[in-house]
């Protein structure tokens, strides 16, 4: 089957994105832990808001779910599949409200959390285990779908992640669960990611490479270990758009843990500077992860640092 690309301009066109890696696991500045439907309500929206604001991005890529299956809003997909890994409040729709009454984009980062055990009981649940995996595709395709038709165009893409640990081809397999005479139905998770937007961007992480599990898809995920490696064009040689992923501060991504401080900005203004104004030069986006406690604030050391770069690269190109 032919697959015809999305247009990618509006990503190529993005000076910067910010994402965050806010999760069932996230831990608040100080103190204990709460429960994740407490914290969905606790969520501090306006606040988060303000500090893209202050950022300067242009998107926007946050994590629905990572490690353990429990999103940030209604699902009724979820729901009949796990009762209890969902929230009352629609935290998610009213992020994507809020960033398209600023002209920023979402992308949605999305974990099917079948993960070298990270969360047996949905594993189980959802399918991942079974004899033949056909129920666990359609599971997924589904839970995807019920997404995407719901939430319309304020969801412009997705960043679907783990892709190796369904399919045992690429330098990454961790799969762990027999997939003899199965192949993961790549095309039909497209199909499904692009139900009530047809023109929504799709990428699926290979981790730190450009291994494609299939051609049915937009964009690079483009996950980064440091700046090392600026792109050279708009395109890679399989024709997705470029477009890169990593850490602004804390490598750990999910800040969990907070008998630690997290870590501040890896990198100084002067490092980072000619490699967007590099990925700028090749219509090349780039996105950085920055740390976000459980009440929804960030950390602002790093939200000022691409605050600067922001304005830097407004100011010469």
């Amino acid at each position: 089957m032919t697959y015809h690309r999305a247009n990618t301009d509006w990503l190529a066109a993005c000076r910067l994105g910010l994402s965050v890696h806010w999760t069932a696991k996230s831990a608040p500045r100080h103190g204990a832990v709460c429960n994740f439907q407490d914290a969905v309500d606790r969520f501090r929206l306006d606040d988060f808001l303000a500090a893209v604001d202050r950022s300067g991005v242009d998107y926007v890529i946050f994590t629905a779910t990572h490690a353990l299956q429990m999103l940030p809003c209604p699902h009724p997909v979820i729901d009949g599949i796990l009762p209890g890994r969902t929230a009352k409040r629609d935290l998610l729709g009213e992020l994507a409200q809020g960033l398209a009454a600023r002209g920023k984009k979402l992308i949605v980062y999305y974990n099917h959390s079948c993960n070298q055990a990270d969360d047996p009981p949905w594993e189980r649940a959802v399918g991942y285990h079974d004899p033949t995996k056909d129920r666990f595709a359609d599971n997924i395709c589904a839970i995807v779908r019920w997404l995407g038709e719901r939430y319309g165009q304020l969801i412009q893409g997705w960043w679907f992640d783990s892709s190796y640990s369904l399919d045992v081809r690429g330098p990454g397999n961790s799969v762990s669960t027999d997939m003899t005479g199965f192949a993961f139905p790549w095309e039909r998770l497209t199909v499904a990611a692009k139900a009530g937007h047809a023109d929504r961007l799709v990428t699926y992480n290979a981790g730190y490479n450009t291994f494609l599990y299939t051609d049915h898809q937009d964009y690079w995920a483009g996950e980064m270990t440091d700046l090392n490696t600026p792109p050279t064009g708009r395109y890679l040689p399989s024709g997705i758009q470029w477009h890169g992923w990593t850490c602004l501060d804390d490598r750990n991504w999910v800040y969990s843990d907070n008998s630690r401080p997290p870590h501040p900005p890896l990198y100084s203004d002067a490092e980072i500077l000619p490699f967007v104004s590099k990925c700028r030069q090749h219509q090349a986006p780039m996105c950085f992860n920055v740390v976000v406690y459980q009440d929804g604030t960030l950390l602002e050391e790093s939200v000022q640092q691409l605050h600067r770069i922001t304005a830097a690269i407004g100011a010469t190109s």
